[in-house]
């Protein structure tokens, strides 16, 4: 992409949104969710809020991207509501992932895994990391990563592709088989091994809770058309899988760039094609016992908006209906983070079920966490 293009585009995707003086003046009113279902602010000014994680002591961590840092969010009086903020660490490389286990706060920056041991006694000591996996790319483009120790207690790292589009097997200066593609390590070991390829920047991923198989997001390459390629679903069912970057997007799109010669029968077809650009990050298979037994195990999509699209598109929670591990069905959860007027004031992200049965909502643009709960 052309410098100069990129700066206008940034200038008109600020132009477009609208950031409140404070968290605590958010609009909520303005968020349409099913009958039953209610929704809060959980924590506010927690800078740039992605991934979070929840301690054995109930103390929330969340990562930021661009922020650079690493806040704990805590629920002193126990009400239900975080009213603390502890920065744990900064100036970090976007810090986007984190997962929790064992005691132990695991944070991803762009070319390593950082561990923050005992964070539960430790977050507001400024605690110092260890280096628990490096050598990783270090390029920033689609960079960030979201990071979780799957079933089987490996920890899952994806690395996004180092441009819009490009062959990252071949001969160019992208050479190199980390690149798109969702990677797993073995601590204990240190193996590594692909989990799946082409796959274009993913940043949200879950275990379906009865098969246990890999399902993720996949972000769509830009500049084709408002309308084209669109943001994927997909499920892995055979480690190493291939999900069609560069070739084709969604499937079926050839890329007219890098789809001539190749099969798109060769890769693996999206569980879900979504609408283009709606960059769908966090996902998140619902099992707590407090929304309506149709709730469980239905899967969660963050759809963080677009940026590069004449009419927005995203900026919203949607719930996708499985059946016999297909999704029938796909309908909006939480609605109203866009105005009519096409200005935006939040963008969701991530999530987390609390042991209550409610759902965190993570939202980088307006520096928040949401709460969503349900009562008959």
């Amino acid at each position: 992409m052309k410098p100069i293009l990129t700066l206008l585009l940034t200038v008109l995707l600020a132009a477009s949104l609208t950031q409140y003086a404070s968290a605590k003046d958010l609009p909520l009113e303005k968020l349409i969710l099913p009958e039953g279902f209610s929704i809060q602010t959980y924590a506010t000014e927690v800078k740039n809020a992605r991934q979070m994680a929840l301690g054995k002591t109930g103390v929330l961590y969340v990562g930021s991207r661009g922020e650079g840092k690493v806040h704990a969010v805590v629920d002193t009086n126990k009400d239900g509501v975080g009213d603390k903020v502890v920065l744990i660490a900064e100036d970090l490389t976007m810090p986007s992932g984190l997962t929790y286990k064992d005691g132990d706060l695991y944070v991803s920056e762009v070319s390593q895994i950082l561990k923050f041991s005992n964070i539960d006694k430790n977050y507001e000591k400024s605690p110092e990391p260890e280096v628990v996996i490096d050598g990783l790319p270090n390029e920033n483009h689609h960079g960030w990563k979201n990071i979780d120790f799957g079933p089987e207690g490996w920890l899952y790292v994806p690395v996004g592709a180092p441009c819009n589009i490009c062959e990252t097997n071949g001969d160019d200066k992208w050479n190199n088989p980390d690149f798109a593609s969702i990677l797993r390590y073995n601590l204990k070991t240190k193996e590594k091994q692909w989990v799946a390829k082409g796959v274009r920047n993913t940043v949200g991923f879950d275990w379906h809770p009865a098969t246990k198989e890999l399902w993720f997001s996949d972000n769509g390459r830009d500049w084709m058309g408002d309308n084209t390629p669109p943001c994927e679903i997909n499920r892995v069912s055979e480690m190493g899988q291939h999900f069609g970057y560069p070739y084709f997007h969604g499937g079926y799109v050839e890329d007219p760039e890098f789809g001539k010669g190749k099969n798109k029968k060769d890769y693996v077809y999206p569980e879900r094609n979504l609408a283009a650009h709606v960059a769908p990050l966090g996902i998140h298979f619902y099992q707590g016992e407090q929304f309506p037994k149709a709730y469980k195990n239905k899967l969660f999509v963050a759809e963080h908006g677009s940026w590069n699209r004449s009419k927005k598109s995203g900026y919203r929670v949607m719930v996708a209906i499985l059946e016999n591990n297909k999704i029938i069905d796909y309908k909006p959860f939480i609605e109203g983070f866009l105005n009519s007027d096409e200005t935006a004031w939040g963008r969701p992200v991530a999530f987390l079920t609390l042991p209550d049965g409610s759902l965190l909502v993570s939202d980088d643009f307006a520096n928040a966490i949401y709460k969503v709960t349900y009562k008959k």
